[in-house]
């Protein structure tokens, strides 16, 4: 078997009719899957993946996606599409904001609930309205029996502790993973080592309280790197997922798993960056 030298690991947010930040259209996301799926490609389970890391082969073609936060549109418009052509995703979740209730309506069910834009989701859930924008227990617990979502942990509360309380910013940190440990135990029964830190902000003294927490897998948001064999798990890169359709998406994964184009590209955007920055 033909093993792939580079995983690239897509990072996705919402998907949801409603334009904004972070948003991929339900058009653009199964444009997006079916490209996948007509070039050949596999999406791996974060198992998969952290063998691929460790040394071990995969398919040639391999690809990691994943979700951020746990939006109530992942239930709605991302599970029943990336079900439909034959994909599975890794879910982080912000334990503390996914709540209790009924599984409701997603894609081909009928009338289907709102699922407003980020800002709207940010602010109703600063306004105590969670339940409106985010998963419930139930919707996640079906995609995950259905075998289409795994789920992980993204802290308890997604709060950026060096704004908050940045003198005792470890200690809260570390009882952010505690709190998202015990609630993934309670609710589904076990709880992986592989975390995404919120808003992909961490410190260098955060890592080791990680990794004493039980967390091997540490999912950043820093795109321009590759994910090869022997790459630190503590610093994954993950690739932002734009609004795009398929083709222009596939440009963008074909570079991303290239181990001569990739590191060129990488090296061409951090300097562009670097040249922003100096303006």
């Amino acid at each position: 078997m033909r093993t792939a030298p580079v995983v690239p690991v897509l990072m996705y947010h919402h998907v949801t009719p409603s334009k904004g930040m972070i948003t991929t259209s339900p058009e653009n996301f199964e444009n997006q899957l079916a490209w996948l799926k007509r070039h050949g490609y596999r999406s791996l389970t974060c198992a998969d993946f952290a063998q691929h890391l460790n040394g071990h082969p995969v398919a040639h073609k391999s690809i990691l996606i994943t979700f951020d936060d746990g939006y109530l549109d992942n239930w709605v418009y991302a599970y029943p599409l990336l079900k439909r052509y034959g994909f599975n995703a890794a879910l982080f979740l912000v334990t503390s904001w996914i709540g209790e209730g009924p599984k409701r309506q997603h894609l081909g069910q009928g009338v289907l609930p709102e699922t407003p834009m980020h800002h709207e989701c940010t602010r109703r859930i600063a306004a105590g309205r969670i339940d409106d924008v985010m998963l419930r227990w139930s919707e996640v617990e079906h995609m995950r029996n259905d075998g289409v979502f795994e789920f992980h942990s993204h802290s308890h509360t997604h709060k950026r502790w060096d704004k908050i309380s940045p003198e005792n910013r470890l200690v809260h940190v570390a009882r952010e993973l505690d709190l998202s440990r015990q609630t993934l135990q309670e609710k589904l029964g076990e709880v992986s080592d592989h975390f995404c830190w919120p808003e992909g902000y961490f410190e260098q003294d955060y890592i080791p309280i990680a990794q004493q927490a039980g967390f091997r897998y540490l999912y950043t948001t820093t795109p321009y790197g590759q994910n090869r064999p022997g790459t630190d798990p503590a610093g994954i890169y993950r690739a932002s997922v734009r609004n795009r359709g398929g083709k222009m998406f596939g440009q963008r994964v074909w570079i991303a798993r290239n181990p001569m184009v990739g590191p060129v590209y990488n090296r061409w955007r951090l300097w562009k960056r670097s040249n922003r920055k100096h303006e």
